[in-house]
Order: structure tokens, then C-alpha cells, then sequence
């Protein structure tokens, strides 16, 4: 058969031609076989499609309602938008003519998907932007000024609504992304090819769904080079390993620390590098370090409740903390939910006049969730129904990938559509990123445990009301007489500042607070040699978080020096360092231990 012969163009044009042609035949078939052997795979499942799976249906009636009540508002919306496209058009004339001209609007501080020059340079493109970034815009904020309806419904449409706009970006989609383009022309297809040949093992991956990598997973192993930290595992139970971490100076303070981080995730955030591990660091000031790595529990353990946590969790694990030691009183730290754990505790060790803990610690943890993050849209009845129905058919746990997607769609754009197009579009590998695999490496969520958490905290509130019971004892924050010091982080999206400082007002005893720059993350595990972000701290605990910032004093850097000063005056003399295979619990195994390697 003789191959296509275009008149006009020379033999490499053919050739550049018919490679991507034949590109492009590869990555459609590519796609196609992977979609036809997902859909027979999720065939074998039960039915799970619905037509509204967010439950955002009766609040978008809500704001809708009370938008088409307002027809002079809608006209004046429409108007506005009207303007706004007028002012682009003749901008960009005014551009094709030749001058020099401001845009109509721009991305926001830290949006990414426009970063690359053509949509700024090239004049197609740019109207393509800034078309959708006015639209988008005047959607968000049309949804955002209704006023006169319920705030949780407001705020769960808004919520969606974003995340649909966001879905909707031109950057998304290849006919419109000018690098994913250049890159399809440039390697004649071959990018596609890679794109489709990801996207199909990432289907395979997910078995049958769509799990979009984030990582080179193949470049992290726990133990090897991520949760490094020398230590013993002294102590297990159902619910975690209890690891001692090897001490780094000769002499260590009297009262060890033992941290508990959210059982969401693993503990070894606290230990990814050396260079950054808060677990090292805090061995480095002479701190006995314990940490509670948790069970990632499978049907088994379906019936353990957030009591259980408390009992086998935190009670217990001080209980051997002490007894290794040879103390009667440990420090403590709760990070995220943990914290919410150790605070319910707290109240109920008060509640009993058990003084075991010295001082708490609490890293982006919400005691109080009436201005909680935007997981709180995630919690109504419907949904959480809709949640006891898929943990019922997963034999009584939540699946770890249930939960890494909540988290990601929290943050869509730069931890769902920027590896959307990294990947598939532009046909790229992940690169490797320890907490990115950390990120990815979530564990299962135990029912019982889950619901009453979801319910009782985020839903009714209860412990900051002071009518959580537990282990039959009403839990009483104002009665917990114990140091306390709050971490919060100025862009939390999970627990943001205001919630937090909520919480930190709700506490009987003296209460330091403290905010990070930057998240969730970034702004806790933020070692001082990185020289990253800034702090700001504050002697005094007025009535709101706007008072406080008033009187903060902002410092460059990292607030563990800050943390340390105050930890270092709660932890006793200094006493021989303890070696974890010589103390009075026998060593179980090697950090980091077998509980933090099982995967979901």
C-alpha cells in the first residue's frame, strides 16, 4: 500500500506527519483499552452511580432560590459580566493592533495553571484565559453575595461550585493548553502516547479507577529512605506500635515526649529526611521521643471506637512511656485529629484527677468546630449516610483511597489537575516526592471510630459544648488545668486559625498559642535549618484571633525553637540519655516498626 502523499510537502514533512498520526492513533487506542477494561472491572462491583453523589442538590435549590428572588441583582450581575466581556474584546483589539495593555484580570496570587508564557504572550490563548477567568470569577462570587440563606448551605455550594469552575479551567483540556500542545508537536505525539500509557496505569493502579499518581511511588520504602529515625519498638497493642527513637545527646530531659499523630495518616510525616525530621530534631534538644504509629485497621478492628483510641491509644501508650522511662508524668503532643484525641483525654484524665501529663502539645487540632475547615461540608446526614453505606460494603472500614481523594479535592488544583495535566496532557512522570508518597499513603478508617467522630465533632459540636461523653465521663474542657500550647497555621484549609483558636480558648489552664506560616503541612513540619516561612507569637490570649494578631510579634523561620523553649521548661533536669533496648519494656522490633507498613 502506498502512504498518503500530501502535494506541496517534502519527504520530513510526511514523515513528521504520518509519526503523528500514527501517535495519535496509538494513544486514542491506548485510552480506549484502558476505559473498555476499567468499565468490565467496575462492572463486577455493585451499582454506585448517583446523580447528585455530593449532595449539594438542596443547597443549590436554597441559593438559586434566593437568587431568582433577586431579579434586579441577577440583571445587575449579568450586566456586570456584559461590561467585563466588552472591556476584554476591546483589549484585546487594542493588543492586535499593537499596544501595550493591562489585562482585564488575573490569575490569583499562586495559581500555577497559567504560568507558562503563551498564555500571556500569545493573544489566542490569552483571551482564552482571561474568558474563563471572568466567567469563573463571576460565578464564584455570584454564589458568594446571596445573602439571606443558610451559611452551611452558602458555603457547600460554594464550596462545589469552585471545584466545578476549577474543573472547567481551559488549562484542563488539551485543544486548549498551549504547552501541552508545543509538547505534542515538538515530541510528534509521543507525549499523548505517554499521557494515555500513564492513564491506564493509573486505572490499573486503582483497579478500575482512576488513581492519579502523584509520585514516583517505586522511590520511597519506610524504613530505607523515608521514617529512618534509629529507635525500638517497645510497645503494641491492637491500635499502635509505641516507638522509642534513639537519643542523640548524652544527656536528656527527666520528662520524656510522646506524640500522637492523626491516625488518618502515617506518623512518619514527623521523620521523612533526615534533614527534616521533626522526630531527629527533637532527640537533637534532648527530648526522650516517643510516638504512637498507628494501626492501619482492616474488618477486624471495624468495631473500635474513638473510647477505644482514648483507652488503648493514649492511655496505655503513656502508661508504657512512663514505665520505660521510670517517670510518673510525660509531656504530650496531638497533631491534627490526634490532638482532638489527646484533648478529649485531657478533660476526661481531669474529669478522674489523673495527672500523667505534664504539658500538651497540639499541632493544627480543632477543639472546637464551629468555624472547623472544609471537611465540615462533608459531614451532613446525607453524606455520612451515604459513608456508612460504603464502609458497610468494605466490611466495616473506609478505604484509605476514600479518604486521600476527600483530601485531595480539598486542594484540586494543585494536588488533582496539575498531575491531570502533568501527567496525561503533557506525558510526563511523577517525580519523586517523599511527601507526596506519604500523602498517597493513607490508611483505613475504622466505622465505628469515623461516624462518631464526624458526628459528634464536626456535626454537633459536642466537645466544645461540653456534652461529649466518653468512657461514661462528661468531658469538661475548662477543667483541664494542664500547660497547653497551640500550634496554628495561617493557610490551613483543614484547620484553619480561627477554629483553632476557638479551641484554645475553651482550656481551663495557661495556654500558649502560636501561628505558622504557610498549611496543614508545610507550616508544622517546618525544620529551622530550612529558614522557610515566618511565626508569629503572642504572651497574651485575648478574646479573638484578630485581637491576638494585633498584639503578635512576627520572627523569620521556624517556631520549634519557640516550641523547644517552652517543651524544655515543662521536661524536668537533665538525666542520662535512655537507650531504647535497655529500658525495662522489651524491645519489640526495629523502628519504624511493622504497623506503619501496611498498605490500604
Amino acid at each position: 500500500m502506498r502512504s498518503f502523499e500530501a502535494p506541496g510537502l517534502n519527504g520530513e514533512q510526511r514523515e513528521i506527519i504520518e509519526k503523528m498520526s500514527a501517535n495519535l492513533a496509538r494513544a486514542a487506542l491506548t485510552a480506549q483499552g484502558a476505559i473498555a477494561e476499567a468499565a468490565l472491572r467496575q462492572a463486577e462491583r455493585p451499582a454506585a452511580l448517583s446523580p447528585d453523589p455530593f449532595h449539594v442538590a438542596p443547597a443549590l435549590t436554597d441559593v438559586m432560590g434566593r437568587l431568582s428572588s433577586q431579579p434586579d441583582r441577577l440583571v445587575r450581575a449579568q450586566a456586570d459580566l456584559f461590561q467585563r466581556y466588552l472591556e476584554l474584546w476591546q483589549s484585546a483589539a487594542r493588543k492586535a493592533s499593537g499596544e501595550t495593555v493591562e489585562p482585564v484580570v488575573s490569575p490569583a496570587k499562586g495559581d500555577k495553571r497559567f504560568n507558562d508564557p503563551d498564555w500571556a504572550e500569545n493573544p489566542v490563548f490569552d483571551v482564552i484565559k482571561q474568558s474563563y477567568l471572568l466567567t469563573s470569577n463571576w460565578l464564584n462570587a455570584l454564589v458568594s453575595d446571596v445573602d439571606d440563606v443558610d451559611p452551611m448551605s452558602k458555603r457547600r455550594v460554594e464550596f462545589f461550585m469552585k471545584m466545578l469552575t476549577d474543573a472547567f479551567s481551559p488549562s484542563n483540556f488539551l485543544a486548549s493548553n498551549p504547552a501541552a500542545l508545543r509538547e505534542a508537536m515538538s515530541s510528534q505525539g509521543e507525549s499523548l502516547v505517554r499521557g494515555m500509557e500513564n492513564f491506564a496505569a493509573d486505572l490499573q493502579r486503582g483497579g478500575g479507577q482512576l488513581s492519579i499518581s502523584q509520585t514516583d511511588y517505586e522511590m520511597f520504602e519506610i524504613g530505607r529512605n523515608v521514617a529512618t529515625a534509629p529507635g525500638k519498638v517497645i510497645f503494641q497493642n491492637e491500635v499502635l506500635q509505641l516507638i522509642q527513637f534513639q537519643p542523640t545527646t548524652e544527656q536528656v530531659h527527666q520528662i520524656p515526649l510522646v506524640i500522637f499523630p492523626p491516625w488518618i495518616n502515617k506518623f512518619y510525616i514527623l521523620d521523612l529526611r533526615p534533614e527534616n525530621s521533626m522526630i531527629r530534631w527533637l532527640a537533637d534538644q534532648g527530648i526522650t521521643v516517643f510516638v504512637a504509629s498507628w494501626v492501619n485497621p482492616d474488618q477486624k478492628l471495624a468495631d473500635k471506637t474513638f473510647e477505644d483510641y482514648m483507652l488503648q491509644g493514649i492511655y496505655e501508650a503513656t502508661d508504657a512511656a512512663m514505665a520505660q522511662a521510670g517517670v510518673d508524668q510525660v509531656n504530650t503532643v496531638g497533631y491534627c485529629i490526634g490532638g482532638t484525641l489527646l484533648s478529649s483525654t485531657l478533660a476526661h484524665m481531669a474529669a478522674k484527677n489523673d495527672k500523667r501529663i505534664a504539658s500538651a502539645t497540639f499541632f493544627a487540632a480543632q477543639q472546637d468546630f464551629a468555624e472547623a475547615g472544609d471537611l465540615l461540608l462533608f459531614t451532613n446526614e446525607d453524606w455520612l449516610g451515604d459513608l456508612e453505606k460504603q464502609m458497610d460494603a468494605g466490611g466495616g472500614v473506609l478505604s484509605g483511597k476514600t479518604m486521600a481523594d476527600t483530601f485531595n479535592m480539598l486542594r484540586s488544583n494543585d494536588l488533582v489537575w496539575s498531575f491531570f495535566v502533568s501527567n496525561y496532557l503533557m506525558g510526563k512522570e511523577p517525580k519523586p516526592f517523599d511527601l507526596l508518597f506519604w500523602n498517597s499513603d493513607q490508611t483505613r478508617m475504622p466505622k465505628a471510630l469515623h461516624l462518631f467522630y464526624l458526628r459528634k465533632f464536626y456535626g454537633e459540636n459536642a466537645l466544645a459544648k461540653g456534652e461529649l461523653v466518653m468512657d461514661n465521663v462528661k468531658l469538661d474542657l475548662s477543667k483541664v488545668n494542664t500547660p497547653v500550647y497551640v500550634q496554628s497555621s495561617k493557610e490551613d484549609h483543614i484547620a484553619p486559625m480561627r477554629s483553632v483558636y476557638r479551641g484554645a480558648k475553651l482550656f481551663g489552664g495557661p495556654v500558649t498559642f502560636t501561628l505558622a506560616g504557610s498549611g496543614h503541612i508545610a507550616g508544622v513540619i517546618n525544620a529551622p535549618a530550612a529558614n522557610k516561612y515566618q511565626h508569629w507569637t503572642n504572651a497574651n490570649l485575648p478574646d479573638t484571633p484578630e485581637a491576638w494578631m494585633d498584639g503578635a510579634k512576627e520572627a523569620p523561620g521556624s517556631w520549634w525553637p519557640h516550641w523547644a523553649e517552652w517543651l524544655k521548661a515543662k521536661s524536668g533536669g537533665m538525666v542520662a540519655a535512655r537507650d531504647p533496648a535497655q529500658g525495662k519494656l522489651k524491645p519489640i522490633e526495629d523502628a519504624p516498626g511493622s504497623y506503619v507498613k501496611v498498605k490500604s
